[in-house]
């Protein structure tokens, strides 16, 4: 029977959580703060842990961080839907959290029931990824650990040696056509702690428009992304990330503390240039209205949700797909589901060029493994190495280069 740790302050939240998964047939126990939970991971051994992001004593932010460099577990935040709330539960999610969700506050239909049937539905989404990626979260956790100067030598070793073993036989997961796909090389001299953009080894060809789509576990994984992003590109980059409203703002706003790009959430009408970036806001979908000069025109409308979510990474990539002139990329990253296949397609047979994350370092092969099986994706590449096969593919000496 799979097992679940509840960890919330709030008795009520224990038990109403706890009784929601148990009668969805799991095993749950349950911790009253972050040290409770630290110690219930170790003597219970759970395949999922649900967490409260603020608690007295030891709060949810610092005991992801403690279970990821000790006993790596897919950790699911529940957060209130405040500036505050969203920011705490970034954080977590910077230290190795594979996904969250808000908690009702009123300001919508949502309530407690609405939010057990949440946490279950997102319970059985962890609990049947594959976690072999989670040395990953767990060397990203250390590597922040050791910023902080909370880690001695061995942490760091601990770090490296997680980041090296993480690329082991890349594997395929789909079909990639009659030649299938490039694969780039699992991690090796790389690794989450180097923030230092890639170099431009050699001439641009173009300043391409990026389309980044992500569900869970991806904000990490784009913050690193950007982080290596060099600023010599030029690109005009769309980040498409399962969020809801209120969170999408500070995820902008954290990508451009570490970026060269100027990035913000996406707003109507907005002109994106070389050198900046969009975020798509949660309940929005994002489009490529139209590709003028150096800049493109943006929309965000609330239609209709596309695979049940909204942004939705197949409205932004077909629109990209449908006009922008020149210089065309579509990167899918970790997350459950097939959002993002289609759009893959689009921006394939528009000319563009296609990267999927590879399965080793997906903390949730999903979406990557469904645009894999498309046979549109052009390279599969590790977390570590997207940056890369982007640069390669709009430089002149890339490997990826016609």
């Amino acid at each position: 029977m799979t097992r679940v740790l509840v960890v919330d302050d709030s008795t009520f939240m224990r038990t109403v959580i706890g009784n929601a998964l148990e009668a969805a047939d799991y095993d749950v126990e349950t911790a009253a703060d972050g040290s409770e939970a630290i110690e219930a991971v170790a003597a219970f051994d759970p395949d999922v842990v649900t967490m409260d992001v603020e608690m007295p004593e030891m709060g949810g932010i610092d005991a992801v961080e403690r279970i990821m460099t000790t006993n790596p577990t897919p950790i699911l935040m529940l957060s209130v839907h405040t500036e505050r709330g969203a920011e705490a539960t970034l954080d977590a999610l910077e230290r190795g959290a594979a996904d969250f969700l808000h908690k009702p506050d009123g300001s919508d239909s949502r309530n407690i029931a609405h939010l057990s049937d949440e946490v279950v539905e997102k319970v059985d989404d962890l609990a049947e990824a594959d976690v072999s990626s989670v040395a990953l979260a767990r060397a990203s956790a250390t590597a922040y650990a050791t910023r902080a100067g909370r880690t001695g030598s061995a942490g760091r070793g601990a770090a490296r040696n997680a980041v090296a073993g993480g690329g082991a036989d890349v594997p395929l997961g789909g079909d990639g056509g009659p030649s299938g796909p490039e694969m780039v090389p699992g991690i090796g001299s790389e690794s989450n702690e180097d923030a230092t953009p890639v170099a431009l080894e050699g001439d641009r060809t173009v300043a391409p428009t990026i389309v980044l789509g992500a569900s869970t576990g991806g904000p990490k994984i784009v913050e690193r992304l950007f982080e290596r992003l060099p600023p010599e590109l030029g690109a005009k980059v769309l980040v498409v990330q399962h969020m809801p409203p209120g969170f999408t703002e500070r995820f902008a706003d954290r990508l451009d503390s570490r970026s060269a790009y100027d990035v913000r959430e996406a707003a109507d009408r907005d002109r994106l240039r070389p050198g900046e970036a969009a975020v798509a806001p949660g309940d929005f979908h994002l489009e490529v209205a139209n590709d003028v000069g150096d800049a493109l025109r943006l929309r965000v409308d609330d239609g209709d949700r596309v695979h049940g979510v909204r942004p939705a990474i197949d409205v932004t990539m077909n629109s990209a797909a449908e006009r922008v002139s020149d210089g065309l990329c579509g990167v899918v990253l970790t997350g459950m589901g097939r959002d993002g296949a289609a759009g893959i397609e689009a921006i394939k047979a528009a000319g563009g060029r296609t990267i999927a994350q590879d399965e080793a370092t997906s903390p949730v092969f999903g979406i990557p493994c469904q645009a894999i099986e498309t046979g549109c994706v052009d390279t599969i590449a590790p977390a570590d190495g997207i940056v890369g096969a982007i640069v390669d593919a709009f430089t002149t000496d890339g490997e990826n280069d016609d």
